[in-house]
């Protein structure tokens, strides 16, 4: 965020604010100088809604407790207060690095290093709980290393927080504690914590410095919470064997579940650590001397029942007197073939049929739809449905209406000829719905229209349209004429709830962060967020268009489909879904591939997470190759990081208030061009500076021509109206207008210059698909030459000029030689390689999802969650779902 006009005006007495040094999830921190001191100092700045909800007076008076302390490694406080209506508080300005910058560059420390780390914080953190203070945040995040000395930061902020909102948090959507790090009491939201907490979160960081990953890892916080509480922590030494095994018995000692198990106290913990005799007591002596996975968790009862907050704990909360027995088992498929995450479900109303989408076996790598019945044993590909993207089954269950190249068809499962019922149909999940009445709801491209046409064909019906709201989800309200969807308007990130009145021909905003909604026979919505990919069910009154409070959760991180999710829920109460994906696993690491395929991870110890909005991810490799543009999410949200290849440093590039994304370089490596919500930048790659405003507005693609002449950029949104994307440019060396430069009734998108300048590769859909286009440049009225054949999306030239590459339907990586004399020519193009299924999934034509390098090696990233892994991939098929989890009360 900028430096806000209020708090500068407010403490110009006192501090003059410079710049901003970073923003964590409760915080932004901003360096300043102390004027009466002449010193600089660190001004933290309390989030507004975090402020807004704890109140001055009273945070000022609880931080005053903290505000005594003082001790050689707890960095001290120098001030506190409210100003201009934010909440701060002020620390030295110490030159140095925190453990977590160190780890992230290093991954493990020596074991003398982290031990002598370890236990100067357990030393400051003695001090603190003889007087009285709780840390309750210890992580690495919080440890500054100042020429090599340990110093604890925000001693007690943690407890001035939470003691001053008074319970309130919740209001916030902030939560105190880093779930890697929370001991299990505090994972519980046990409100009166001791030093033995503390105790436990000191263990966890030193665990981490030795073993590079800390105690507990999963998907997502919630499944972090869970390992904590109901799963032993693993031995140190199983990760790391040099670890002495006095360290490995005071580090079991240190976590263990119940906090009277623990060390009393951090000085114990401390001696422990010293003490090369010490081989711990009771259940860490069992932990240690026993092979691994023999130990038992005494306790799993408690824990399960502390962190069950899925279908377990809504079907005992409403147990039903008789229900139907509920069978689950994974949808078997033919052969290889592999259920494809990206494509489309749908169940019969009766449940005895599933629909998906799967790809090898008979249908090769191209997802097809395949019919799993309940009295067949295998899958049936369905001929024909290559490629869809949306499907809708009719409510007798005998038809299925289908999204695929732009057309709505229709398609007997009894066999027969397939029938286009409309043209331009948009290609989003959950696009198409089948009513009772026989007629059948559609997105029309470019996705912001909802159109109906009869089952039989024949005059469309224009029911609504909208200028900014991306439409997916079609979800019709049985007994009446609302239909659900799900709305996102650029840029998105997190989709909401809408209703549709076909009556009025109106939509009506409903309540934000839904990704799925699914009507059930009893009135109630089942409800997936965006957020947190919890599944919940909740009331719904048609009337005020209102979701209940209450909110049961009944599912666990649904795996997505695009804006949507993997889920589908028979009339008679069977569910089809797929885990995976949940907060957190969205985790992805950079890799290198060669022209052969050949796959190598580049930097092991980065994994990060991408822009939030999928259709702004992006990378591009410096000119001299020895540098990485890329938009990643943290907590400070959406920004363009300088990442050193191969295993170097990561710097933060841009800082503004808004979602920064999509970066690419100027020609002398100098400078890094990107797209803000309001308008395209320019900044050092260093970081230096300011921002340079190139172009105000909405915009979405961005780069500058190598001579430095030109600044192009692409409008619209693959959900755009009227004429999709169109690329535009503007002279910068003169004064001049932004100008159409391919702009048709189409659509043009992922534009790249060719390294001389003279040529430009886009891809365009004026064919019906998707095609690779070279055009001339500045003056593409000149000749115009197809590369792709067949379909081709995400293109990019070599270095020297002299090869294209793009991504074919089959996501398979493509190169054609060209020659660009006076006019384009391109050889017939070759495929390299097919994308790994982990890269593939984030293939689209939305954005590039490769670069090349100087050596002609390509740059993708590659998901941590393995496709391996059986229990993320597999559809999951319940019956009776719906009855156990909404029971019958007595």
């Amino acid at each position: 965020m900028n430096i806000p006009d209020r708090l500068t005006t407010a403490l110009e007495d006192r501090y003059r604010i410079e710049r901003e040094l970073g923003a964590g999830g409760m915080a932004t921190v901003f360096l300043a100088a102390d004027l009466k001191h002449d010193r600089k100092v660190a001004i933290k700045v309390l989030k507004p809604e975090l402020a807004a909800v704890l109140g001055a007076e009273r945070f000022v008076q609880e931080i005053k407790t903290t505000a005594a302390l003082s001790h050689p490694h707890i960095l001290p406080l120098f001030d506190s207060g409210e100003a201009g209506g934010f909440l701060y508080y002020v620390m030295p300005y110490i030159e140095g690095e925190t453990i977590r910058e160190r780890l992230n560059r290093e991954t493990q420390l020596s074991v003398d290093e982290a031990l002598r780390i370890t236990r100067e914080i357990a030393d400051a953190l003695d001090y603190a709980h003889r007087h009285g203070v709780i840390h309750r945040d210890i992580k690495p995040e919080n440890i500054l290393l100042h020429d090599g000395r340990a110093m604890v930061m925000d001693f007690g902020i943690a407890l001035a927080v939470s003691a001053a909102a008074g319970g309130r948090m919740t209001e916030t959507g902030l939560s105190l504690g880093t779930p890697h790090y929370m001991s299990p009491e505090q994972a519980t939201a046990d409100k009166d914590l001791t030093a033995r907490s503390d105790v436990y979160s000191l263990a966890s960081v030193c665990f981490e410095m030795l073993a590079g990953e800390p105690p507990h890892g999963g998907g997502s916080a919630q499944a972090i919470i869970m390992k904590i509480i109901a799963e032993p922590a693993p031995r140190v030494d199983k990760l790391r064997r040099n670890v002495p095994a006095h360290v490995t018995a005071a580090l079991a000692t240190a976590l263990e579940k119940v906090p009277a198990d623990r060390f009393a106290t951090a000085r114990a913990f401390s001696d422990a650590l010293g003490n090369v005799h010490y081989r711990g007591t009771g259940a860490a002596v069992a932990a240690v001397s026993a092979p691994s996975g023999t130990r038992r968790i005494e306790r799993v009862a408690l824990a399960v029942a502390s962190v069950t907050v899925v279908a377990l704990a809504a079907w005992i909360a409403a147990r039903p007197t008789v229900a139907p027995p509920v069978v689950a088992y994974r949808l078997a498929t033919a052969g290889d073939a592999l259920p494809d995450d990206r494509g489309p479900v749908a169940i019969t109303s009766d449940g005895e049929q599933v629909i998906y989408a799967a790809s090898g076996g008979v249908g090769s790598a191209v997802p097809h739809l395949w019919i799993k019945r309940r009295d067949s044993v295998d899958a049936v590909l369905i001929p024909g449905t290559d490629l869809v993207t949306a499907v809708a089954v009719s409510p007798n269950n005998q038809s299925l209406a289908l999204i695929r190249g732009r057309s709505l068809t229709r398609v007997n499962l009894s066999g027969g000829a397939s029938t286009v019922l409309a043209r331009q149909a948009a290609n989003v999940p959950r696009g198409v719905a089948w009513l009772e009445d026989g007629t059948i709801l559609y997105v029309a491209h470019p996705g912001r229209m909802v159109r109906r046409v009869s089952s039989e064909g024949g005059e469309v019906d224009d029911l609504w349209s909208s200028d900014t709201l991306n439409v997916s989800g079609l979800a019709p309200l049985p007994g009446s004429s609302l239909v659900l969807f799900t709305g996102c308007a650029a840029p998105c990130a997190v989709p909401s709830l809408w209703a549709l009145d076909l009556k009025t021909r109106s939509a009506t905003f409903v309540t934000p962060d839904i990704r799925f909604v699914e009507p059930l026979p009893n009135g109630e919505l089942l409800l997936v967020s965006s957020l947190t990919q919890v599944g919940w069910i909740a009331s719904f009154d048609p009337r005020t268009l209102s979701v209940g409070v209450a909110r049961r959760p009944v599912l666990d991180s649904v795996g997505t489909i695009g804006a949507s999710s993997y889920l589908a829920l028979s009339k008679s109460g069977t569910l089809v879904y797929r885990r995976g994906a949940a907060p957190g696993s969205g985790i992805y690491e950079l890799v290198s591939i060669d022209r052969t395929g050949r796959v190598s991870a580049i930097d092991s110890s980065f994994s990060f997470r991408l822009t939030a909005t999928a259709g702004d991810f992006g990378w591009r490799v410096s000119p001299d190759g020895r540098s990485l543009a890329i938009g990643l999410r943290t907590e400070s949200g959406d920004d363009v990081w300088r990442k050193a290849l191969p295993r170097g440093s990561l710097a933060r590039v841009t800082f503004g208030q808004t979602a920064e994304r999509r970066p690419s370089w100027t020609a002398d490596g100098q400078h890094i061009v990107f797209v803000a919500d309001d308008g395209v930048y320019l900044r050092r790659a260093d970081g230096a500076g300011g921002d340079s405003l190139l172009l105000r507005g909405e915009l979405n693609e961005a780069s500058i021509s190598a001579d430095g002449r030109w600044l192009i950029v692409r409008r619209g949104a693959q959900g755009a109206v009227a004429g999709g994307r169109d690329i535009l440019v503007r002279r910068l060396d003169v004064a001049d207008t932004l100008t159409p430069l391919l702009a048709t009734e189409f659509d043009e998108h992922s534009f790249e210059l060719s390294p001389d300048g003279r040529w430009i590769v886009y891809v365009s859909n004026e064919s019906g698909r998707d095609e690779v286009l070279v055009r001339p440049f500045p003056d593409v009225r000149g000749a115009k030459l197809p590369v792709s054949v067949a379909g081709g999306a995400a293109p990019r030239w070599s270095r020297d000029g002299l090869e294209l590459y793009y991504v074919d339907p089959q996501f398979r990586l493509m190169a054609a030689r060209f020659r660009g004399a006076a006019s384009p020519e391109a050889d017939e193009p070759q495929a390299l390689f097919e994308l790994p299924r982990a890269m593939a999934e984030i293939a689209s034509s939305w954005f590039t999802p490769y670069d090349v390098t100087p050596d002609g090696r390509f740059v993708m990233v590659r998901s941590t969650m393995r496709i391996a892994d059986e229990s993320i991939l597999s559809v999951r098929v319940i019956e009776n779902w719906l009855s156990a989890v909404q029971g019958t009360r007595r």
